[in-house]
């Protein structure tokens, strides 16, 4: 029984939803619903991040030995730069360090983040409305690890890193093994059902 109820649960996800979030409801277990978002979005996914309530921006004239002592002081491997007037201008990771500092000899403490980070026009970006798997579709793309969460106007309110997206599917998946095991015990299969 589980394996078709799984099997017709599967088919219906694996087809793309359209932007809303779609929830599926099984029927309360003693006093509470259990759901399931079949897409989370970008901005669940940062909410629980450990950018979600710290300061992840760096101005692009310090020097990339501030950097590596905000990615030590928090232990993050990505921050965003910002131009002079606040605006994103591009992105600094662990991986700029190493490549463009550390193995060409050069000096931290000499050279500005703007000098070694990833501009904004070869950027990619995130949208809060961004489902988690849009978001792991572009990192993937690329083979980057963090992308700027922006919003409609363009200002950067967060970051995602691939941690916080596989956190994210893992919690989803567990759930979904949840409502079906419940579903296969006869603990509520009433899908839909408020």
């Amino acid at each position: 029984m589980l394996s078709r109820a799984a099997s017709i649960l599967l088919k219906k996800s694996s087809t793309r939803a359209p932007q809303s979030l779609l929830k599926v409801n099984s029927a309360p277990i003693g006093s509470r619903f259990y759901t399931l978002e079949e897409h989370p979005s970008a901005k669940s996914a940062w909410e629980k991040s450990c950018y979600f309530e710290m300061d992840f921006t760096i101005p692009e004239d310090a020097t990339v030995y501030e950097a590596v002592q905000k990615f030590a002081a928090y232990d993050i491997g990505c921050l965003v730069t910002t131009d002079a007037s606040g605006k994103i201008s591009g992105v600094i990771s662990e991986r700029d360090y190493i490549s463009k500092i550390a193995l060409l000899g050069r000096i931290s403490k000499d050279t500005l983040v703007k000098e070694i980070s990833t501009k904004s026009a070869n950027l990619l970006t995130a949208s809060p409305q961004d489902s988690v798997d849009q978001c792991m579709e572009k990192m993937l793309s690329k083979g980057i690890r963090h992308l700027p969460l922006l919003d409609d106007s363009g200002n950067v309110i967060g970051m995602l890193s691939v941690k916080d997206l596989v956190k994210t599917l893992v919690k989803e998946k567990d759930q979904t093994i949840k409502v079906l095991s419940d579903f296969a015990l006869g603990k509520g299969g009433h899908f839909g059902a408020e």
